[in-house]
């Protein structure tokens, strides 16, 4: 047993690269669905339980491949660094390297499908990790000589522009760096807005005129560095905590600041504009981050909170929507930025142990819960909308699940309208998912 949590159970890495083909289903899949569930996470070789923090290590994709109401195959897929290709004695990673790089280029939070490309992502500098559809790595990307350093794990889509939003941050920045990728691929804006400090900055969000930024009390610590951290990110709360709004056309000077109290937040479950011009952002709240745990993200209970933001006012409006524990938010992609009635989340129990999940109707002020019982983890869920689809939550939601009794995984897909009734189908994988982050469900070409 090792004495670090995060390398213990499933947060422990796998060991191979594996292919296995025609899985064993439960249930009915629906035949609409054709197309790839994907998901990635850290999978570090050779950690050293003493200073391995859960954010770091090599990353590594995992595919499901749906197609006429079959699972086709299940891919585990390493997402290639100069670290790992170096002791694996594998050919060197092909592409740009950016100056800013940290780690041998790792990529581990996130994979998205743009313009075409299939993108792993990470924050804090590090160029996105373009993949074929088997999974493979292709090469870094800078996106054509666009990208003027690294980009963030987390991009928002702007449905009615094809536009990719996002905050950018790097340990060597004082300023945050809104991007805004074209439905081309191409950066067709890079604005940096000062900041006091050096902040942390996983996610953003978009509204009808604004791009939102998150400038919170996890910052730069030399000392911490210095020593040797990892993650020399540390929680300090004297920072002070705000949210600006950037005009989605505006430079640095527009940005108006809001002070909310201070908290942290890897991910906003949506943002949006009332009919009185006052901004709706719902978040998911930690009270502190990495003032006690220096290895992961478990600093208290992570509630679901509504900020409303008055432009014209210096002070956020805060409320608590659900005080149960949880993360990973999801909705309906094409409401990004709009205004909305469903969410999705991952429950949470004490020690960043997840269990079932939530579907929250902000409308009502009501949530239904799905569970399958102490020893099934759930892991972040991803909407996918029914073809013409009229009403929010008409698709299905998909994840992979950890059971801890047979340490096995499985896709679950649920009915996004009646999570209770249990899955649709269940896709029996061939070995263990480790708890990772993010993923995406990417549809087949028509």
């Amino acid at each position: 047993m090792t004495e670090n949590p995060y390398l213990a159970e499933n947060f422990a890495p796998v060991d191979t690269e594996i292919t296995v083909m025609a899985l064993k289903v439960s249930g009915h899949i629906p035949s609409e669905l054709a197309g790839q569930l994907l998901r990635i996470g850290p999978n570090p070789l050779n950690p050293d339980p003493a200073t391995h923090h859960w954010f770091l290590g090599n990353g590594m994709v995992h595919g499901l491949q749906l197609r006429d109401g079959k699972a086709e195959w299940f891919k585990s897929r390493y997402v290639r660094d100069d670290d790992l290709v170096a002791a694996k004695g594998w050919p060197p990673v092909q592409g740009p390297k950016n100056e800013l790089q940290l780690g041998g280029g790792v990529v581990n939070t996130n994979i998205i499908s743009h313009a075409g490309k299939r993108l792993a992502l990470v924050e804090g500098g590090n160029l996105p990790v373009q993949l074929n559809s088997s999974l493979e790595t292709v090469t870094r990307s800078n996106l054509d000589g666009t990208l003027p350093g690294g980009l963030s794990a987390h991009p928002h889509l702007d449905a009615d522009t094809g536009e990719l939003h996002a905050a950018v941050y790097s340990p060597a920045w004082n300023y945050i760096q809104h991007v805004v990728i074209g439905a081309k691929g191409d950066v067709i804006r890079a604005i940096n807005v000062p900041v006091p400090g050096q902040p942390m900055v996983h996610d953003c969000m978009i509204t009808k005129n604004y791009f939102i930024l998150l400038d919170l009390p996890v910052i730069l610590n030399i000392e911490a560095a210095v020593a040797g951290a990892s993650l020399p990110y540390r929680w300090s709360a004297e920072y002070g905590a705000r949210v600006g709004l950037l005009p989605r056309h505006g430079g640095a000077e527009e940005v108006t600041w809001h002070e909310v109290e201070p908290c942290y937040v890897f991910h906003p479950m949506n943002g949006y504009e009332d009919a009185s011009g006052r901004v709706v952002l719902d978040v998911l709240r930690h009270p502190k981050m990495f003032a006690t745990d220096m290895r992961g993200p478990n600093e208290g209970t992570v509630t679901l909170d509504r900020w409303v933001i008055d432009p014209a006012k210096t002070r956020v409006q805060e409320s608590r929507l659900d005080d149960q524990g949880q993360e990973f938010p999801r909705i309906a992609e094409r409401l990004t930025g709009k205004p909305y009635r469903y969410g999705y989340t991952v429950a949470l129990d004490a020690g960043f142990s997840t269990s079932g999940l939530i579907k929250h109707d902000l409308q009502q002020g009501k949530k239904e819960t799905y569970n399958q019982g102490v020893a099934r983890h759930f892991m972040e869920p991803v909407f996918v909308p029914r073809k013409n689809s009229t009403f929010e939550d008409d698709g299905w939601l998909m994840s992979f699940v950890y059971d801890a009794e047979t340490q096995s995984s499985d896709v679950i897909i649920l009915e996004a309208r009646d999570i209770a009734a249990g899955p649709t189908a269940t896709v029996h994988l061939p070995r263990r998912v480790p708890f990772g982050f993010h993923g995406n469900w990417i549809p087949s070409p028509n």
